[in-house]
Parts: C-alpha cells; structure tokens; sequence
C-alpha cells in the first residue's frame, strides 16, 4: 500500500471527548465504528491531544486566575469548580491518566486503530512539567535553579519549592506560565532524562506532536534565559537536542514522526533538525486578513519544504474556524487547506461547524448546535480529496492571469495542479468578498479541439477549446469566495 505523502491528522481534546460515550468511559472502550468513520474520510493519524496524568494539587493553585475564569465563563457559562482539571501541557510525567485506562487502554486502543490502518500521535512537552510535579523532589537536577535575587526581582518568573528556587516554564515574548516548572537544557543531564522520557512515549505510540518545539533550541534556550546565568559560568551545550534525538528513536522505528509546534520562521530550522512536519500558523494567519498576494507568495516555496508543513485553520490553541470566517469564507478555506500540499490537521469538532473555544483546563463543553451546511461543505471536500492524486500526486503554483486589459481580480485568485500519471485536477479560489475573474494556462498536449473540463466540486461540466486555453488560458468567473475543482 502506498504511503500517504500528504496525510490527514485529527486531533481529539481527550479528557473531554471520552465522555460522549458514557461515564467513566476508558480509551480502549471507544467503539470500533467511531474510529472507522473517521478512516473512511481518508484521515492517517488520530492525536489524542491530553493523555497525560495532570497535578490536582496544583489546581487550586493555578488554574482559578482572574484572565482564566473570563475564558471559563465566555466558553461555558455556568460553570463548576470540578470542571476546571488543569492544563494538559502542564503534566505530572509522562505516565497515562489513569482516569482515561492507563497504559494498558491506551495500547489496547492503539492496536484497534493500527487493526484499520490508522496511527496514533501523543503530546510530547519537552520545555517544562507541573510546576507541583514529584519530579521536583526526585529529578531536582533537571530544572532551570535560579537565586534568591531572580525571586525577588521577578516572582512571576521565579518561585520556590521547599528549599530551591526554580524558574517558570515561559518563552521569551510572554509572561511565564504559573503552573510549570522550566526544564534545564544548558544541563546534559535533563537532556539524557527528557531523551529517556521521549523513548518512553515513543513506545506508546507512532508519533509525537512536541509542543513549542524551538524553544528548546540553543539559540532560543539562551534568548530566553542566558541573561539570568550569564555571570555563572553556564557552559553552553554545543549541538542541538532534536538534531542528537530524532535520529536515536528513528533507529527503532523509521516510520514514527515528529510534529513540531513552531512559531518566529522557525519552520525550516526546525525541518533541518529532523522534524518530519512543522506548524504552518503563517497560512491560518494569511488567510484571516485575505492576503492573497501574501499567500501566493507563500505557496511560492520549495515543495519540500511545504510538503512538510502542517496546514490548519483551527487547533485546541486556536478559535474555532467557523468563528473566524463566515460561512461562505470558510468554504474557500476549506477547500484550499484540502488541496494544498503537506500534512492537514482537523480539530475535533471542526466537521461539525463548532463556535466554542474551550479553554484546555476544563473538561466539560458546552451543547452547541450542528451545523450541516458546512458539514456536508467538509464531506463533499474531503471525499474528492481522499484519492491518490491529492495524496501522491505532484503539485504546481499555476498563475492567474488578467481575465482582460483592466481587470485586476486575478489578484484575489489563487490556483494550483495536481497531476499523477495521465489524471490531472485544477484547483481555483477566489479569496475576495467579490465576483472575481482571471485565466489559467495549462497543459493541453494530451488534447485536440474541444474537449470536456468538469468541475467535481460544483458538479458542472464545461466545453472548451484547446486553441483558447493555449491562446489566452481557462477563463473563470467566480462569485465571492467560491472555488472550482477541475478534473481534466
């Protein structure tokens, strides 16, 4: 069976998606079908986003701040004390919640998956842990110390446990998060003991997603904290943490991938070091504000590059999509995030034209209404989408012309093709809140005279001259934020 250069991944938020199937639900007790429906869309991994035993003892403490409890109410109203868990990205360690089965549910549950075809990516969090973690009575070496001085100047940055000074998780653009304690990568000995973390998960699954990846870079480890440590002598580790551990878990398992969660035009950097996808948030971003020069520009890339970039526009850090766009924007987002190149997330809830932000330290949400204009948008998208062209095929930038002297709408447009074998598809967007118009030159030598160009997204079909195409190129018409999906 041919690999899928271009999988689908779906993230599930899990402490709270286990409970619609009934109460005290364990992850291997999901129903088979649940599972299979979601492989018929053509989706290659499931992330189960939040696996990992949390510290109850640290919410209280945490998790009841005042910008926390407006996020709470916004997202759901009436909400209780026992709702509020605590933040999947501030764990305990790496031992499966055992609210959630334990161990044993989630290898039972990945063995189902793999029984259809479907992989499973974990969270791998290697910055920091719960700033209550044991780990800071037993593993004390392997956290950033900081002195008396560094509390008293900056306590939200700094904070004791027992007789030690610790700092924060944080990056260097925003206050630190209160709830975790920094791991020390200036420490050879915390880069053994998250590598031996990182084998352990690696055997839990087949994948990783790393949150906030590049911060443990060299380069960004020492923007963020050098200047605490500079007067200490702090000998600075020469080669690069991802660059020494992807290769040593790839030596055991060559197919098992890494994601990395990245930000500041760290992505290629981040490719260099081993990761097999990076986040793409500059294409959620382009596509919010309509830049479609901007996003052309973008596609512009080297195809290796983008064929391990991983397109979104939404994830659990996000708001929902359909809350960004309208309902007929999001349309041709839609259908560009399905046919361009490189890894897809889909959010849990996306499908289904979700409203609601959840904050990731509750664990209830809200009833929110379906939507089934846009889920049948999606379904329609993706089946076109779950067949071998899109998925293995090879993909071009093609340009959009002036539909005639005078007209500039073919900048609100964008197209690409994909071809494999004799099959070929042309995709075209009009990104812009008006009728737009352009001309797309293509091959044509397989053709003569007129010939059949079909339309599988709007189920039209139109007849065309070759002479024309090559003359002056495909004319399209589009209505705001509408989209063609040629076969020809």
């Amino acid at each position: 069976m041919e690999m899928n250069s271009n999988p689908l991944l779906y993230e599930i938020n899990t402490r709270v998606w286990i409970k619609r199937f009934g109460k005290n639900k364990k992850l291997h007790e999901v129903p088979l079908n649940y599972w299979i429906e979601l492989q018929s869309y053509g989706f290659d991994y499931i992330w189960l986003m939040g696996v990992w035993q949390t510290n109850q003892s640290a919410v209280a403490k945490y998790c009841f701040e005042e910008g926390l409890l407006t996020e709470y109410t916004t997202a759901l109203p009436g909400w209780k004390k026992e709702d509020v868990i605590g933040s999947p990205y501030s764990i305990e360690d790496y031992t499966v919640n055992p609210n959630l089965g334990g161990e044993d549910s989630l290898l039972k549950l990945r063995e189902n998956l793999h029984s259809i075809g479907l992989k499973l990516i974990l969270d791998f969090i290697p910055n920091h842990f719960n700033a209550e973690s044991n780990l800071l009575k037993t593993n004390p070496e392997i956290f950033l110390e900081g002195s008396e001085d560094n509390l008293r100047k900056e306590p939200k940055t700094f904070f004791k446990s027992g007789k030690k000074i610790f700092a924060h998780g944080k990056d260097p653009f925003f206050d630190a998060w209160q709830d975790t304690v920094q791991v020390n990568y200036f420490s050879t000995d915390a880069r053994e003991f998250m590598f031996n973390q990182l084998k352990k998960v690696a055997q839990l699954c087949d994948g990783v997603r790393c949150d906030m990846a590049m911060l443990v870079n060299n380069s960004g480890f020492i923007d963020t904290w050098g200047k605490y440590f500079s007067e200490s002598k702090v000998s600075f580790p020469i080669t690069e943490f991802w660059s020494d551990v992807i290769p040593k878990i790839k030596v055991d398992n060559k197919e098992f991938i890494f994601i990395a969660e990245v930000y500041w035009n760290k992505e290629y950097e981040m490719q260099q070091m081993g990761f097999d996808y990076t986040y793409d948030k500059k294409l959620l971003d382009r596509l919010k504000t309509e830049a479609i020069i901007e996003i052309r520009n973008h596609l512009l890339a080297d195809i290796n590059f983008q064929k391990k970039l991983m397109r979104f526009i939404e994830n659990h850090d996000e708001q929902r999509s359909l809350k960004v766009f309208n309902e007929d924007k999001i349309k041709a987002a839609i259908v560009m995030l399905f046919t361009l190149p490189g890894m897809k997330l889909i959010y849990d809830g996306q499908f289904e034209g979700k409203l609601t932000k959840l904050p990731v330290q509750l664990d209830r949400e809200p009833e929110e209404n379906f939507n089934e204009q846009i889920n049948s948008f999606y379904k329609k998208v993706m089946k076109i989408t779950n067949t071998g062209i899109f998925k293995n095929g090879n993909w071009y930038l093609a340009d959009t012309l002036q539909a005639w002297e005078g007209n500039s709408s073919n900048t609100n447009m964008a197209s690409w093709i994909w071809d494999k074998n004799e099959n070929r598809i042309l995709v075209v967007v009009n990104f812009a809140n008006h009728r737009s118009q352009c001309r797309i030159k293509f091959d044509t030598k397989n053709y003569s005279g007129e010939f059949i160009i079909r339309d599988i997204l709007n189920d039209v079909e139109y007849n065309r001259s070759v002479e024309e195409i090559n003359r002056d190129g495909l004319y399209i018409d589009l209505k705001p934020y509408c989209s063609h999906i040629f076969l020809y």
